[in-house]
């Protein structure tokens, strides 16, 4: 019988398996071979209609007006002055653009889009009561993906970031991401990922499916661990209301530095050119001598000498590295700085981010 802790339903993450019984152990089926998340507390938004993709090239951070069918991505809403506003991932499949993004944030992102409409002809709508979201993570995602009918499909690709005051035509003319989709036989899609795989399913599904898959199931404490050793943000977890999207390391894969102008461009371009933006992500071990406790969301990082430095974002317990958390701090923060978040004493990871 398999043990099943919900997560805390005041979370934002409510509504999804914190995990099954054995954190520890399904955090290494994900670094190690391969799991199954259910993460349907995403939102999804589909967007029909022929000027869409043009329509998202004109308003996000992608390049999208060239983005082939059955292609996947990422993309940024930005505020006027540059900052992160919106997150989504991306999934054409020649009639539908699907994004999906943050629990409790399709709603805003459904807003904007509709504020945006004009005369296109686009028909964007909030599908979250239909379609979920399944997450195959781990180094053997292309043998689940075959035991479900799927064949290989290629690896991501992700173009690289050019340096500061870069020559015009370094950056080629496509979404400077991009993850292959297949149509899952039973229904949805398969969107491959640098995680694994993300499945696009109806949510009438999903409980059918997670029975049948023959793959260990993992919670969403696995799924947040593993990716928080990788680095990779989360729009409201390690973010705020003033994250550029260089500070966060979203410029390779979800901003096309020379596509046409968009809301929040400029200041793109500004920090890029200078070459340091104010706040860099990095992963801090934490000592866990005098607490054992996870700091929350938005705890001060703070010097030896008590200056604040940064501010926690995403804090797990993983398997190997033990008390970690995402952080952002200020670019001038050396990297074998003694820093403090609340009782403990923390440490700046020496390599870019512990994969």
């Amino acid at each position: 019988m398999i043990t099943i802790e919900e997560l805390d339903p005041t979370s934002v993450d409510a509504g999804v398996a914190a995990h099954y019984g054995d954190p520890a152990r399904e955090q290494r089926t994900l670094a190690g071979s391969v799991g199954l998340v259910d993460r349907g507390n995403r939102g999804v938004l589909a967007i029909t209609g022929p000027d869409r993709l043009g329509w998202l090239h004109s308003i996000t951070t992608q390049h999208l007006s060239a983005l082939a069918p059955m292609t996947g991505t990422e993309l940024l809403v930005l505020s006027p002055h540059g900052h992160v506003e919106h997150h989504a991932a991306v999934a054409d499949d020649g009639t539908t653009t699907w994004l999906d993004t943050e629990p409790g944030r399709a709603p805003a992102l459904l807003d904007f889009l509709q504020r945006m409409r004009f005369l296109m002809r686009v028909e964007p709508a909030d599908v979250t009561a239909d379609w979920a979201i399944l997450s195959l993570v781990g180094p053997d995602t292309t043998r689940a993906l075959s035991a479900l009918g799927v064949g290989p499909l290629a690896a991501p690709s992700v173009v690289a970031v050019p340096g500061p005051k870069f020559a015009a035509g370094s950056v080629p003319a496509r979404s400077t991401s991009q993850y292959a989709l297949a149509a899952l036989p039973s229904g949805g899609l398969v969107r491959r990922m640098p995680y694994g795989a993300d499945l696009l399913v109806p949510r009438a599904s999903v409980p059918t499916l997670m029975e049948s898959v023959d793959v260990p199931l993992a919670g969403l404490w696995a799924f947040e661990a593993i990716r928080v050793a990788s680095g990779r943000p989360r729009l409201g977890f390690d973010t705020d209301h003033k994250t550029l999207p260089a500070e966060a390391g979203w410029l390779g894969a979800a901003v096309h530095l020379e596509k046409g102008c968009y809301r929040g461009q400029e200041t793109i371009a500004r920090v890029h050119n200078l070459g340091r933006p104010p706040r860099r992500l990095v992963l801090l071990h934490l000592d866990g001598i005098t607490t054992d406790e996870l700091p929350a969301v938005g705890t001060p990082v703070v010097s030896a000498e008590g200056r604040p430095v940064g501010v926690i974002g995403t804090a797990v317990r993983h398997y190997e590295l033990g008390l970690v958390a995402l952080a952002l701090v200020k670019q001038n923060v050396p990297a074998d700085a003694v820093l403090r978040v609340g009782e403990s004493t923390a440490a700046i990871d020496p390599s870019p981010f512990a994969g």
